[in-house]
């Protein structure tokens, strides 16, 4: 059966002059971001998708230049749409972050609802699948937060921010393609670069 990778953008050059959809990737964040080129099951790879966000895209051209992999960019799987604030501090990030997951039903501070970023991350994955022939692997090179709302859609559970990533950017899991539709994947773990 195909698998999907989902990875997530490792550390970027935060600059609050500039909007964050248009951060790029440090240093090490180019350098972690490479790891995934030579990970067990980059070479299986058939399809890169990508959010249009920069980070996530230099996140899959470092991946598909290692592995002559084509790339597709897709607006819609976009990371939570934060605009409404801009740029916060990263304490408040934190606590802003911890009340978007708390309450998936509401918009905390104008940030898109954790619900409805969910709906749209796992419509956009659906689709792109459906595009795609069944027995072909696909890495999706997105970000954190709708990454995990993603998980929590495929092991059925609540959004819960207990299923976020350690320690910021740059993981990954591991889903099959019917898990989309049946939600019956079961335990899924994040693994860091």
């Amino acid at each position: 059966m195909a698998f999907c990778i989902y990875l997530t953008h490792p550390q970027v050059q935060i600059d609050p002059a500039v909007p964050v959809p248009d951060w790029g990737l440090s240093d090490i964040g180019q350098a972690r971001a490479q790891l995934a080129a030579g990970l067990p099951w980059a070479r299986a790879i058939k399809h890169v998708i990508s959010s249009a966000e920069r980070k996530a895209i230099e996140t899959a051209e470092i991946f598909t230049k290692s592995n002559s992999v084509p790339l597709t960019l897709i607006e819609t799987l976009h990371e939570n749409d934060r605009s409404a604030t801009g740029f916060l501090p990263p304490e408040e990030f934190e606590q802003v972050a911890d009340q978007f997951f708390a309450k998936p039903d509401e918009s905390v501070r104008g940030w898109e609802m954790a619900q409805a970023a969910q709906q749209r991350i796992v419509s956009g994955v659906q689709t792109c699948l459906a595009d795609i022939p069944t027995e072909d692997p696909v890495l999706f090179a997105g970000h954190g937060g709708v990454g995990t709302l993603l998980m929590c859609h495929l092991m059925a559970v609540s959004i819960s921010r207990s299923y976020d990533q350690p320690g910021g950017g740059g993981c990954w899991y591991r889903f099959n393609k019917p898990d989309l539709i049946s939600c019956l994947a079961g335990s899924l773990s994040w693994n860091r670069l």
